[in-house]
C-alpha cells in the first residue's frame, strides 16, 4: 500500500503514535524492514537519503515500490535531507512518494524561498494512469452509477518535509564548535504558512549518529508541547517529525511519540545493529555466500526495529488504513 506522507501521518495524532522512519542502504536491509513491519502490522516509511541512493542506484525505487504495492502495510518512500532541487528532482523522477529539502542552515527567509519552490513542484506532481478528475475524458464514456476506475494508490503530489532550526551531529569532526539551533513556536508556524510544507522536522534536543559514552541526550518535551499548541492555535495540521532518533532514552522517544510527534527518523541504531553482526559473521573466513553472511545481520536489524516500533506505539496501526 503506496502512500504519501501527508495520508500516511494522518491518524498519528488522534491515536497518539509516531511513525518509524528507517533509512535502508541496501536491499536486503528494505526487505528486512517491510518483513518486520508486516509482521508486526505496522506502518512505515523507508527513508532513502540522496548519498544512499547513489550507492542504490535509481533503478531500484521501482522495484521497492513494487514490493510496497503488493504490502499488506501502508509505506512512504521518502528522500532524507535533500540538499537541493537537484537531489528533490531526482527523487520525484525515481519514483519516491515523499521528499525533504532541507535549508535549515540557511537564514529563515532563504530557508522559506527555497521550501516554497519545492512544494510548488512536488505538489505539481501528478500520475494520469488513473481516473480521479473530473475533467478527465474518460469519464464521459462510463454513466456515473457504473464507474469503475479505482482510486490512485497513492496521493498525487508529492508530500514535502522540510527542517527549522537544526539538530546537532555526534561525529567528532563534525560536533566541534557546533551551536544548536531549537526551533521556536512562533517561527514554526510562520515557516508554516509561509511555505505550505506537510510535515516539518523540528529541532528539540535530538543529534544524528549514536551518542558518545557518557553523553545522555535530552528532549526538549516542554518545547514540543508549545510548538503543538502554537500550530493548534493557528489552526494548523501539519504533522511534526524528529530526526536524530537513534539512541535516545525510551522514555523521552516513548512520550514525544504519544504527545506530537508522528514521524521519528531511526537510520544508526538499525544500521549498527546490522554491520556489528556482520563483522561477527566474517570472523568465519570461509563463509562468502550473501544468503549465508546477511540472514543473521538482517535479524539483529529486526529487533532494533521492532522495539522502535513498539516504543512508538505503532504495532497494529496498520489496521487504521483499511
Amino acid at each position: 500500500m503506496l502512500m504519501n506522507m501527508k495520508e500516511l501521518l494522518a491518524p498519528t495524532d488522534e491515536h497518539q503514535f509516531a511513525i518509524p522512519a528507517f533509512n535502508i542502504s541496501s536491499y536486503a536491509m528494505f526487505n528486512g524492514i517491510m518483513d518486520i513491519t508486516e509482521q508486526m502490522d505496522a506502518p512505515v516509511i523507508i527513508e532513502i537519503h540522496p548519498d544512499e541512493l547513489k550507492h542504490l542506484g535509481s533503478d531500484v525505487i521501482a522495484s521497492i515500490r513494487q514490493r510496497i504495492q503488493a504490502s499488506t502495510v501502508p509505506a512512504v518512500i521518502h528522500l532524507d535531507h535533500g540538499p537541493d532541487m537537484r537531489a528533490v528532482m531526482t527523487a520525484i523522477r525515481s519514483g519516491y512518494t515523499s521528499v525533504m529539502i532541507d535549508a535549515s542552515a540557511l537564514p529563515f527567509e532563504e530557508n522559506v524561498a527555497i521550501t516554497k519552490k519545492v512544494v510548488e513542484v512536488a505538489h505539481a506532481s501528478q500520475l494520469w494512469n488513473v481516473c480521479s478528475d473530473a475533467d478527465d475524458p474518460r469519464h464521459a464514456a462510463i454513466p456515473a452509477d457504473k464507474f469503475a476506475y479505482v482510486t490512485p494508490a497513492y496521493a498525487q503530489d508529492i508530500s514535502v518535509e522540510a527542517e527549522l532550526g537544526n539538530i546537532g551531529v555526534t561525529d567528532a569532526d563534525k560536533a566541534f564548535g557546533q551551536v544548536i539551533h531549537y526551533t521556536q513556536p512562533d517561527e514554526a508556524v510562520k515557516f508554516i504558512q509561509e511555505t505550505g510544507i506537510d510535515t516539518l522536522a523540528i529541532a528539540i534536543g535530538t543529534c544524528h549518529g549514536l551518542y558518545p559514552a557518557g553523553y545522555v541526550p535530552e528532549l526538549k518535551i516542554d518545547l514540543l508541547r508549545e510548538i503543538k499548541a502554537a500550530l493548534a492555535e493557528a489552526g494548523l495540521d501539519t504533522k511534526l517529525v524528529l530526526h536524530g532518533g537513534s539512541n535516545n532514552p525510551d522514555d523521552e522517544i516513548a512520550e514525544a511519540a504519544r504527545i506530537g510527534i508522528a514521524k521519528i527518523n531511526i537510520s544508526s541504531d538499525i544500521k549498527a545493529a546490522f554491520y556489528n553482526k556482520m563483522r561477527e559473521v566474517l570472523e568465519d573466513k570461509g563463509l562468502r555466500e550473501p544468503n549465508e553472511i546477511e540472514p543473521p545481520c538482517i535479524l539483529a536489524m529486526q529487533e532494533v526495529a521492532a522495539h522502535k516500533i513498539e516504543l512508538f506505539n505503532c504495532a497494529g496501526k496498520a489496521a487504521l488504513y483499511r
